[in-house]
């Protein structure tokens, strides 16, 4: 049975994110996604007429993805440090099951290559930002937070603990549970930062 056009469109988004994860981002060709898919170059081009236009939509998938996980983690918990604790977790597991996530945001050709995708992933990381820095602000001003730490500086701090878990895990393996291992930093994190009861 032919697969519709955009069950046809998602199994290639997730092709390259799998061959992005396996061979890097930069090495992805559009000859490898239609090998990898079982179809022709040209009916990878039928979806999607250029290559920038093939990673706009793996963007566009990423932040679809995102966005749902930071939706659910901003309705756990009464406190503002449950819902950074969800935050963090949710971004921590969105890298888990798309490993390529940290490689797509360093890969300097498709960076430099494709703005469309610079700026997506660049407004990502900003709404990330947005909801840790709301979630802090209020910590603050419930006092379950240190105040005299601007909280533009904690988000930016907790975005780094992100990103640097991410780093760690992808360089050493994938030889330990990122989500576990970064939930247990960020309690120290939070920790030093003066929150009570974590």
């Amino acid at each position: 049975m032919r697969k519709t056009s955009d069950l046809r469109k998602a199994e290639i988004v997730a092709t390259i994110l799998a061959l992005a994860d396996r061979i890097g981002p930069d090495r992805v060709t559009t000859g490898a996604v239609a090998a990898e898919v079982g179809v022709t170059q040209a009916a990878v081009f039928r979806h999607f007429p250029t290559k920038a236009a093939l990673w706009n939509a793996v963007a566009d998938h990423v932040a679809d993805t995102l966005t749902i996980a930071w939706d659910a983690a901003l309705v756990q918990g009464d406190l503002p440090v449950d819902r950074i604790k969800a935050l963090i977790g949710a971004q921590l597991d969105q890298i888990a099951s798309t490993p390529a996530m940290p490689m797509l945001l360093f890969s300097r050709e498709l960076n430099v290559e494709n703005a469309a995708l610079r700026a997506a992933f660049r407004g990502r990381l900003a709404a990330f930002h947005g909801h840790l820095m709301r979630e802090v602000t209020g910590g603050q001003q419930s006092q379950t937070l240190r105040g005299d730490v601007a909280a533009t500086d904690v988000a930016v701090l907790l975005t780094a603990l992100v990103q640097g878990m991410a780093i760690r895990w992808t360089l050493g393996a994938r030889d330990f549970g990122l989500q576990a291992e970064g939930l247990r930093l960020l309690d120290v994190q939070l920790r030093l930062l003066g929150a009570r009861g974590v």
